[in-house]
């Protein structure tokens, strides 16, 4: 296989400290061509790139598209047909509400081999760094994994449902409905269930918000939490292990 052959590799670029890439995604990364990446990756992680690489910012930030989805399906054809190995980077794990695989599914049509190579997911990340596990004997048996926005701009239906579990919920993109996660919780009587909210998960400007669901708001309000953000509703948020600084001690002793 030449270099100029057409190839697509979707990356995922891990929640957000740059030591959580995978060395298969640091592989992907140094042998691109050119890279499209997305707003919530560390860009620290872009000095991995070849001095030759082309690299194209196709992320949104505070609301502003640098290109639509359609744009960013027609840019990897066209680059991977000019100039071979195009890696499509993205945070987290891109077959969670990634949108990895609908990119694949595009660029397929045009005779573009494909790759994929996960990523570590914010959804178990980020609660992971605050010591919270999304299970433990006694507190929680299962965890939900939710979008709090639907394409359509909605809330889920399945917070509803989840609502009535006794699982862990992981929310992700839903700080814009906090208010009506807050009313669905409080419907099933669980204003008193434990909830905390991280900003800028496994980041060097992480914030946390630990509280109930009764007063959450109150608290975002008052630490002024915002998105990027995740949600974890349940008993394991009270169950928050005491770490010390795992990624201090690791790089000292090491």
């Amino acid at each position: 296989m030449n270099a100029l052959t057409p190839k697509l590799t979707v990356v995922g670029a891990g929640p957000g400290d740059e030591d959580l890439i995978t060395l298969k995604a640091i592989k992907a990364i140094e042998s691109a061509n050119v890279i499209l990446y997305d707003a919530l990756i560390n860009e620290s992680l872009l000095k991995y790139a070849s001095h030759d690489a082309e690299l194209i910012f196709v992320g949104k930030r505070r609301g502003c598209y640098a290109y639509q989805q359609e744009q960013i399906n027609d840019l990897i054809v066209a680059k991977a047909k000019e100039k071979g190995h195009v890696v499509r980077l993205k945070g987290g794990d891109p077959f969670i509400f990634g949108r990895g695989a609908e990119e694949i599914d595009y660029v397929r049509q045009f005779g573009l081999e494909t790759f994929m190579v996960p990523g570590i997911s914010s959804s178990l990340a980020v609660p992971a760094y605050q010591g919270i596990p999304l299970t433990k004997r006694g507190a929680s048996e299962s965890f939900w994994v939710i979008t709090g926005t639907t394409k359509r701009h909605e809330i889920s239906s399945d917070i509803a449902l989840a609502a009535k579990s006794t699982a862990t919920v992981v929310i992700l993109m839903g700080m814009g409905k906090l208010g009506k996660i807050v009313e669905i919780f409080s419907a099933e009587n669980k204003q008193d269930a434990h909830i905390a909210i991280i900003q800028n998960g496994t980041r060097a400007d992480e914030k946390v918000g630990i509280g109930r669901i009764y007063n959450i708001e109150a608290i975002v309000k008052e630490q002024e939490l915002a998105n990027p953000a995740i949600i974890i509703i349940g008993d394991v948020v009270k169950e928050r292990a005491v770490l010390s600084s795992i990624a201090s001690e690791v790089i000292n002793n090491g």
